[in-house]
């Protein structure tokens, strides 16, 4: 007999019911108010848009999950999302309208379309925060609240009543800990927490009487004993139960959940760029990387025909190096040196180093060798932001010696990266300055964000003009 399948529930949410209510009023009302101030009755053209746009954005934002729970994740976060969800919507509305020839043959009124496109998200936004606030406030009056407790005196059980405490918006209030170890056995509960109120047989008394409505348990996971013997016994209550793994004691790249025909699985090693992340991550390259492209077209030309003109051999310079998920990828690069290295040795450029050009010294000084990787970015084997791709010979010499090396390889290697902001660019002469960089490169895909992302761009403007480790 096959054994039955243990699936992950997507439970149908309230606040994903209000989500879905907010942005559909919001789409609407972004129409009513380009009619009014645009002076503009909206043809059978414009309406047929809007509902179109109602069930893209709809579908768009079923398949990016921006309708799943939000609990314990920033507003920013949850703002961007439906942010990039009404530009994608934008864009699908807008080649449609082509395609079928609609927009060549209506009168629409472009002031309208803009105001539209504006007020909508600006709507979204606004909808958004205005929930936010509404559940905080009644959760704060001590409407729609749950009490919960947590078994197991453990550092994880600290973490996670410290996370819910930060989001007065979950509606959750701590009672304190449960666990049946004795003090010698267990870690200190420090003193800004509720400490231990009782064993387990204590637990299950005020589970079954009521008193407490969501119970987490934070024992290890080789505890499997102990946690199944909890589980045993809180089944003859009403509680909701939750298991926490300890998957902290792993050195997490990026985790999310999923499932395999119902087993449920937890990603330890995976990129933060899937999903709807992946699409702003890759158009926030594409614009703003065309934008700088074209910004530089010029200099890159004079900086071309100065490298003719100075010295013999090619203008750019191709070095093989590992790309997303340790593909191999040709890195374009202004050339600096009299040599083009690309063998199973790689020399590093040193101070003074012989062989770099009169105007390479510039060049690699101001960082204007790297502009031809924007071609890189649009093509899609780099990305703005990421590790600094390394050359082969560098990437097979410490690939063994460094814990974690190979994990950088898990997003598309960037034109700059936190390593290079963070005072680890340049010359890695040392072991102790490749593992400094590849740890601001994991903490990079850790804690990725857009925000992230602009943070670096900004300050690597000013890195460049310090020209700090730059030969």
């Amino acid at each position: 007999m096959a054994p039955r399948l243990r699936h992950i529930h997507q439970h149908w949410s309230y606040i994903g019911t209000a989500h879905r209510l907010i942005d559909g009023a919001s789409i609407l009302a972004g129409l009513w108010i380009a009619s009014r101030y645009a002076h503009w009755l909206p043809s059978q053209f414009f309406l047929e848009a809007g509902v179109l746009a109602m069930i893209v954005y709809g579908a768009v934002a079923e398949l990016c999950g921006i309708y799943r729970s939000w609990r314990g994740a920033s507003t920013r976060r949850e703002i961007v999302a439906a942010l990039l969800t009404w530009g994608v919507t934008l864009l699908l509305v807008t080649m449609g309208g082509f395609f079928f020839k609609r927009l060549q043959h209506e009168q629409v009124s472009r002031l309208a379309v803009f105001i539209w496109f504006l007020a909508t998200p600006v709507l979204m936004v606004g909808g958004r925060l205005l929930l936010r606030g509404l559940l905080r406030t009644l959760r704060a009056m001590g409407y729609n609240t749950r009490s919960f407790v947590v078994v197991g005196v453990t550092e994880l059980g600290f973490q996670l009543v410290r996370n819910i405490e930060k989001s007065p918006e979950m509606g959750l209030e701590f009672l304190g800990f449960f666990d049946d170890r004795d003090d010698l056995r267990t870690p200190d509960v420090p003193e800004d927490l509720p400490g231990r109120i009782g064993n387990l047989d204590e637990l299950l008394d005020q589970a079954r009487q009521g008193r407490v409505d969501t119970i987490y348990i934070t024992f290890p996971m080789r505890a499997e004993d102990r946690i199944r013997n909890v589980l045993e016994r809180l089944g003859d209550t009403t509680a909701s139960v939750y298991v926490v793994p300890d998957f902290f004691v792993f050195e997490l790249l990026h985790s999310r959940w999923t499932d395999i025909l119902g087993v449920p699985v937890v990603s330890v090693f995976e990129t933060p760029f899937y999903g709807i992340d992946g699409m702003a991550k890759r158009l926030g390259d594409l614009v703003i990387g065309s934008l700088l492209l074209a910004l530089m077209a010029l200099p890159m030309l004079l900086i071309a025909l100065a490298i003719k003109l100075t010295s013999a051999g090619p203008i750019f310079f191709r070095q093989r190096r590992y790309g997303l998920d340790g593909r191999e990828i040709r890195v374009w690069k202004f050339r600096t040196m009299r040599v083009c290295e690309d063998g199973a040795v790689a020399v590093q450029a040193t101070r003074d180093d012989p062989r770099v050009t009169p105007l390479g010294v510039f060049l690699r000084a101001t960082s204007l060798d790297e502009l031809p990787q924007l071609i890189n970015v649009l093509e899609g084997t780099m990305s703005l932001v990421g590790p600094r791709p390394h050359p082969h010979a560098l990437n097979e010499r410490f690939r063994s010696r460094v814990g974690g090396y190979m994990l950088r390889h898990k997003v598309k290697p960037g034109i700059t990266g936190l390593a290079q902001v963070s005072g680890w660019r340049g010359e890695t002469d040392v072991p102790e300055k490749m593992e400094n960089r590849i740890e601001c490169d994991l903490r990079y895909i850790r804690e990725w964000s857009l925000w992230l992302d602009f943070k670096i761009l900004s300050r690597t403007f000013f890195v460049v003009l310090s020209r700090k480790n730059a030969y």
